[in-house]
């Protein structure tokens, strides 16, 4: 069997929220008690894009394959992909949490990181949780900190302790 090409170019790893897409509009879902995972979810494809993410994902996709890892549950792929062709965003396989998956995203993250680069090169990991970038360099991979959407105390207790996004 022949390999496409595509399939041999080093893969660019992009996480979505806060890196690609800005959820600021969304938080108030999660400052609430108890917090609101439906809503906050549900409000995903309103996100706006992060300027700064998009061009750097289509920019890699110049000499990478652009793969994207997030923490969102499965039950958003619809959305996730329509909002990613909606933003003109390079294809490329999505992968999410499985829906009952409530590990630490420095966990799941992690996990598929090391499943990719068994047989691909990883050229880089963009994300903006200090957690997942910690634990993916002290993996030996490299890592681009997503600092250009405005921190959330609240999405970063959901990442860690809760394993919800």
């Amino acid at each position: 069997m022949r390999v496409k090409e595509s399939s041999q170019r080093p893969l660019a790893v992009f996480d979505l929220d806060n890196t690609l897409a800005d959820t600021a509009h969304r938080q108030r879902f999660l400052e609430q008690r108890p917090r609101d995972w439906d809503a906050f979810f549900a409000a995903a494809p309103q996100d706006p894009p992060l300027a700064e993410g998009v061009r750097l994902a289509l920019d890699s996709a110049r000499e990478c394959e652009v793969v994207y890892l997030t923490g969102r549950p499965e039950w958003c792929r619809r959305d996730t992909l329509d909002w990613l062709a909606a933003h003109g965003l390079p294809e490329g396989r999505v992968h999410m949490r499985r829906d009952d998956d409530r590990r630490p995203a420095r966990r799941t993250k992690l996990e598929i990181l090391r499943r990719l680069a068994r047989t691909r090169e990883i050229r880089v990991l963009v994300d903006d949780d200090e957690l997942v970038c910690a634990e993916a360099e002290g993996a030996g991979f490299r890592v681009l900190r997503a600092r250009w959407a405005a921190p959330s105390a609240e999405l970063k207790i959901a990442q860690e302790r809760e394993g919800r996004t």
